[in-house]
């Protein structure tokens, strides 16, 4: 397994809007999924073993983000012919099985995950209010594997600091996964 690693954040890039179809069977924008405090939209899937060494944190954060008015919604785009474990009904399994709590997108032609320069799973992009970028790094120092409890929660913080000023931090440490399986 090769990891990738996205670019530094590109401070102000706007948000590309989309429309796509959730796990639920309802269809999103970025409108529909965008919170009062800032958004945040992440590029996830159901193989990745980053993925799942940091679901349940992720999870855990993203209940308090959007207790904290973020508004959140994942998307997967790998390419389900090579990769069949990123299907549509495995992505509504593991929506259901870890009671996700936002918005899991199909972006079956990939074109969003093109639209946002994605790179690899998990890949986050955290929007001020305005729409613009303000974060794109880890979730937290623990990639693969456990953390202390006392382990900086990057994702929360960043989020946090951007509903309260509008602005990321000029720190930004990149996440880490497997890359988009492109479809060919």
């Amino acid at each position: 397994m090769a990891a990738s690693t996205p670019p530094v954040c590109d401070f102000d890039w706007p948000a590309p809007d989309f429309r796509l179809m959730g796990t639920d069977g309802e269809s999103y924008a970025l409108s529909d999924v965008a919170g009062p405090q800032g958004t945040l939209i992440m590029f996830i899937c159901n193989h990745c073993p980053f993925v799942l060494a940091i679901l349940d944190r992720l999870l855990v954060d993203a209940r308090a983000l959007q207790a904290d008015g973020i508004g959140i919604a994942a998307i997967c785009s790998n390419d389900v012919q090579a990769y069949p474990a990123d299907g549509f009904d495995n992505m509504a399994t593991l929506a259901r099985d870890h009671d996700i709590p936002f918005p899991y997108l199909h972006d079956a032609d990939q074109s969003v995950a093109r639209a946002y320069g994605a790179v690899c799973t998990p890949d986050f992009f955290g929007f001020n209010t305005a729409g613009r970028l303000q974060y794109r790094g880890q979730l937290d120092a623990g990639r693969m594997g456990p953390v202390p409890d006392d382990t900086p929660r990057d994702l929360r913080n960043a989020m946090r600091q951007i509903a309260k000023t509008g602005r990321g931090p000029t720190h930004q440490i990149p996440s880490m996964g497997c890359s988009i399986k492109w479809a060919s």
